[in-house]
């Protein structure tokens, strides 16, 4: 069950005159204007979507009402069954929305419906994949004291461990020979329900259990360079080889019997509580509010270190509302959760530029309250902004991307020790994704030490940073060499990832030139709120 309310305004492709105002542009823990040269494109996202009348009627509604070739959810459910209810994990949604979550609301529906069936063997399994664990804080916001403390203390809540092999199982193998393993408990159950949340049009599908719930024996089948260089891009499935590996295992899921009834629900892209609403609005619509609003904030930021706004920032909790909720078969639902997203997330875009900037935030699906390390920033950019389009890239083969964000030499200790290394030992021999994946990968995928620390503390898998590498892989292929400019970063650390620090927009646009050529044609990604460019041949 969805909503499709088509009052909303649309988001639209600005043509920059003299009489353009300021454009602003994210860079981590704070934000700035820029004045864009005139005959620049800015691209502004949609407005959100107005959330359900009423979600928690729309979860049983959907429950009840399957999608696909799939009984309704009180159907399944019978005494003495085993059910197994796994769940995202903290690295949706961004930022993480105001409570209650999307998970809590739809797990407790699932609860009562099972508590109404006489069903007594019930756990939950946080979808980790590679990612580190969730604290106790954490599982309590995406799921509500009610859960956690029913589930919890009883051993009842878990977290997948990739490299539990007591609790681990293969399911077999695809046609294209491609391992599936996958967490025991979840694969003999006799329904596993599977709750998600779709930020983007990347999520959900097969992708829930090929990623969340599998292992680095199945995941490095798609999360590897070749994989990614071809998923043109992971936006859109059709064209995306990382979702036919995954798509590939899921149905294998299906064939060997096990019994799958996924939950996917939607967002709309109300992303900043009001003490940020200019974040949300066009420039030239600022009321004096919100540019007074803008040089508060602005100004106590640039006076506060970073150690004391980054844990403001992390403290953020979206007003994100619920649009829609499908349950049933696992294709059948996401073909209706995509097409919500895009109808939320898409905006045409006529042709490429020679230049793309933007403006990276400080979260990304891998530092919620943590550190945004320069890895990570340039999975951000390359990995998840530049791949925020269908059809083609904003930008054109051979153009230049300019992202803006302080990029410290900085690493959390705990969340990311591979990185470390990684940063330390494998970027200072090479930059190149084909080569690191070569040389490095298996030794840090195999690592006791790394595992250990996966396994017991609150640290990303080894091979997790190596992964995020991968993710850059196609728009390195797909930019000029050279570039990637990245504006306001620490220049050493900028200069490890093999990138070119740029001290102000100017500079970098005079850097670009000399790749491209004299006056460019530039486009700026105008995000977060998140959008999907649709750009079309120009």
């Amino acid at each position: 069950m969805s909503t499709h309310r088509p009052h909303t305004r649309p988001g639209f492709v600005l043509d920059v005159d003299r009489s353009t105002p300021p454009i602003l542009f994210h860079a981590g823990e704070g934000f700035h204007l820029e004045k864009l040269p005139v005959g620049s494109r800015v691209v502004y996202p949609n407005e959100p979507l107005p959330p359900l009348d009423d979600a928690d009627a729309a979860i049983r509604h959907a429950l009840l009402n399957p999608a696909g070739d799939c009984e309704p959810l009180p159907a399944l459910l019978r005494p003495g069954m085993r059910l197994t209810i796994a769940f995202d994990d903290l690295s949706l949604p961004l930022p993480p929305m105001q409570k209650p979550d999307n998970r809590q609301r739809v797990i407790e529906a699932v609860l009562d419906l099972a508590a109404e069936a006489g069903v007594d063997d019930v756990e939950l399994i946080a979808a980790l994949g590679l990612h580190r664990r969730m604290t106790e804080s954490e599982l309590r916001h995406a799921l509500g004291n009610r859960i956690y403390d029913a589930f919890a203390p009883h051993g009842l809540l878990t977290q997948h461990d990739a490299e539990d092999p007591d609790n681990l199982v293969v399911v077999g193998h695809t046609d294209e020979g491609e391992l599936v393993e996958m967490n025991k408990r979840a694969a003999t159950s006799d329904l596993l329900v599977y709750v998600n949340i779709n930020l983007v049009s990347m999520d959900g599908g097969h992708k829930s259990l090929g990623t969340g719930l599998t292992t680095y024996k199945s995941l490095r089948h798609h999360h590897n360079v070749h994989t990614l260089q071809h998923s043109k891009s992971v936006m859109d499935q059709t064209k995306s080889a990382l979702h036919s590996s995954n798509w590939r295992m899921g149905r294998l899921i299906a064939a060997s019997g096990i019994k799958v009834f996924q939950i996917e629900t939607t967002l709309n892209t109300d992303t900043f509580p009001s003490t940020f609403r200019f974040l949300q609005r066009r420039e030239w619509e600022w009321t004096a509010r919100d540019r007074g609003s803008y040089l508060a904030v602005k100004k106590s930021l640039d006076r506060t270190p970073r150690s004391v706004s980054r844990p403001i920032f992390q403290a953020i909790r979206a007003p994100h509302k619920m649009t829609g909720v499908t349950a049933g078969e696992v294709e059948a639902v996401h073909a209706v959760t995509t097409e919500a997203v895009y109808r939320q997330q898409m905006v045409p875009v006529d042709g490429q530029a020679d230049v793309l900037t933007m403006g990276l935030p400080y979260i990304c699906p891998y530092n919620v309250n943590s550190v945004m390390n320069p890895i990570l920033v340039m999975c951000l950019g390359l990995g998840y902004f530049f791949n925020l389009y269908r059809n083609r890239p904003l930008v054109r083969q051979g153009g230049v991307v300019i992202m803006s964000h302080p990029t410290p030499w900085e690493f959390h200790p705990v969340h990311h020790p591979s990185y470390i290394d990684f940063f330390e030992q494998v970027l200072t021999q090479t930059t190149d994704p084909v080569e690191i994946e070569a040389k490095f990968e298996e030794d840090f995928a195999t690592d006791p030490w790394y595992i250990h620390l996966y396994r017991t503390s609150y640290a990303y898998h080894g091979v997790h940073p190596f992964y995020m590498w991968y993710w850059g892989a196609h728009a390195l292929q797909h930019l000029a060499p050279g570039g990637v400019i990245i504006v306001g970063g620490d220049s050493k650390a900028v200069r490890r990832l093999g990138f070119k620090p740029a001290s102000t927009l100017r500079d970098a646009l005079e850097m670009a030139e000399d790749i491209v050529g004299r006056d460019p044609s530039i486009t700026h990604l105008h995000a977060p709120p998140l959008m999907i460019a649709d750009v079309n041949g120009g």
